[in-house]
C-alpha cells in the first residue's frame, strides 16, 4: 500500500517515523511529512493545511495515518470523505504513539489490519470499534477484500452483518472450491439472506443474495504512444466480453514499464477500479511459457512480446486468452490460481 504519515509535534514526528519503519518493513510504500521546524532526514517538509494535505492524499495514497490529536484527523479528512469502497484507510495515533484508531475503512480499506501491524510494533493499544471486530464475528467485506471478491451490493453486505451480529443464519454457496471451515453463523442449509461467490450475473439461491465476484484475471495491455482513454475503455470491454469476463472480474491491468506514465492506461485503472501495473522487460523476457512473440515489439521495447508476458506475470498464473491486437493496441488475459479461503 502506498501510505502517507503526517505529525505536528517532535514527539509525533518521532512517532511517525516508527510507524513508517514498522509499515515499510510489512511490505508498504510510505511518505512522512513534518512541520518544517521538526523535520528531519526522510521527512517531506509539510507547507500546507491539514485539509490540503488530506486532499492530496486521498488521490494519491491507499493509507493516511496522523499522529496527532483525533480532531485534527477528523477535520481534516472531513471535506473528502465519499464512500467506504473507495475512500483510504484512515488512522490516528496519539503523539507518543500509546493508541493506534482507525477512523475510515476499517475493513474494506484495510485500516484495522494496518492499525494492528502498528501497534503490534509500537507496542501500543489498538482502538478497534467496527461491530463485527468488537464482537469477534464474521467480517463479509475483511473477507471479501482478502481473497479479492468483488463486493456487488454494500446495502446487502450490512445487511449480512446486521444479521450475523443478531445471531441470525446467513447462507453460503460457492461456484469455486474453498478451503477451511465456514465461519459460526454460515450455513450451507437454508437461510432467507445469503453470499454466493461466483459471476455477478449468477444463480440467486437465496431471497436475497449477496454476489461476491472472484476477481480472477489480470489483463496484460499495450498500446500506441498517446492513446486516449476512450479508445482503450471500448477495446478493453470488447474483449473482456468475448472471453465472458466482466469487469468486475479483473484485478489488475498490467504492461512494460516503457507505459507507467500512459495517460490513457492510467485512467483506465482509475475507471476500472483496479491497480495499473508496470513491468521492466527484463522482468517480462523472464517469464516462462510459449507467447505470442513479435521482433518489432522486442526492437521498441527490449521483451518480445509485452501483453501475454504481463498478464501472466501479474497473475503468476496461466494465459487464458492469447495476444488481441487492433488499432494499435494489444490485449491479453490470464487467470490467477488461487483458493477462496477462510482463516
Amino acid at each position: 500500500m502506498r501510505i502517507r504519515l503526517i505529525s505536528y509535534t517532535g514527539n509525533g514526528r518521532d512517532t511517525a517515523e516508527r510507524a513508517a519503519d514498522i509499515l515499510t518493513a510489512a511490505g508498504h510504500t510510505c511518505l512522512r511529512y513534518a512541520l518544517p521546524k521538526f523535520a528531519r532526514e526522510g521527512d517531506e517538509p509539510l507547507t500546507v493545511k491539514a485539509s490540503a494535505w488530506a486532499e492530496e492524499a486521498f488521490r494519491e495514497a491507499d493509507a493516511l495515518v496522523f499522529a496527532c490529536a483525533s480532531g485534527i484527523a477528523v477535520r481534516a479528512i472531513a471535506p473528502w470523505v465519499r464512500d467506504k469502497t473507495t475512500d483510504p484507510a484512515v488512522i490516528v495515533m496519539d503523539d507518543h504513539g500509546h493508541f493506534v484508531i482507525p477512523l475510515l475503512s476499517g475493513h474494506i480499506g484495510g485500516a484495522n489490519e494496518l492499525a494492528q501491524v502498528l501497534a503490534e510494533g509500537l507496542h501500543a493499544t489498538p482502538v478497534l470499534t467496527t461491530a463485527t471486530d468488537v464482537s469477534g464475528v464474521f467480517a463479509v467485506d475483511v473477507f471479501a477484500k482478502k481473497n479479492h471478491l468483488a463486493i456487488t451490493d454494500m446495502k446487502l453486505a450490512k445487511d449480512v452483518s446486521a444479521a450475523l451480529l443478531a445471531g441470525q443464519p446467513v447462507g453460503f454457496r460457492s461456484d469455486v472450491p474453498w478451503e477451511g471451515p465456514l465461519p459460526m453463523g454460515l450455513t450451507e442449509g437454508e437461510a432467507a439472506l445469503g453470499i454466493r461467490i461466483g459471476k455477478a450475473d449468477g444463480e440467486q439461491p437465496f431471497e436475497k443474495t449477496l454476489a461476491l465476484v472472484p476477481r480472477r484475471y489480470a489483463a496484460g495491455l499495450g498500446c500506441r504512444r498517446g492513446k486516449p482513454y476512450e479508445d482503450l475503455a471500448r477495446f478493453v470491454a470488447a474483449q473482456l466480453e468475448a472471453a465472458g469476463v466482466s469487469e468486475k472480474e479483473l484485478r489488475c491491468i498490467a504492461s512494460i514499464d516503457l507505459k507507467k506514465d500512459e495517460q490513457g492506461l492510467i485512467e483506465l485503472g482509475e475507471q476500472l477500479g483496479v491497480p495499473f501495473v508496470t513491468y521492466t522487460a527484463e522482468e517480462l523476457q523472464a517469464v516462462p511459457g510459449k507467447f505470442t512473440v513479435s521482433e518489432f515489439v522486442k526492437a521498441h521495447t527490449g521483451v518480445d512480446s509485452v501483453c501475454e508476458r504481463a498478464a501472466v506475470l501479474a497473475s503468476r498464473g496461466n494465459l487464458m486468452k492469447r495476444k488481441t491486437a487492433a488499432d494499435g493496441m494489444t490485449f491479453a488475459l490470464a487467470e490467477y490460481e488461487e483458493a477462496i479461503r477462510f482463516e
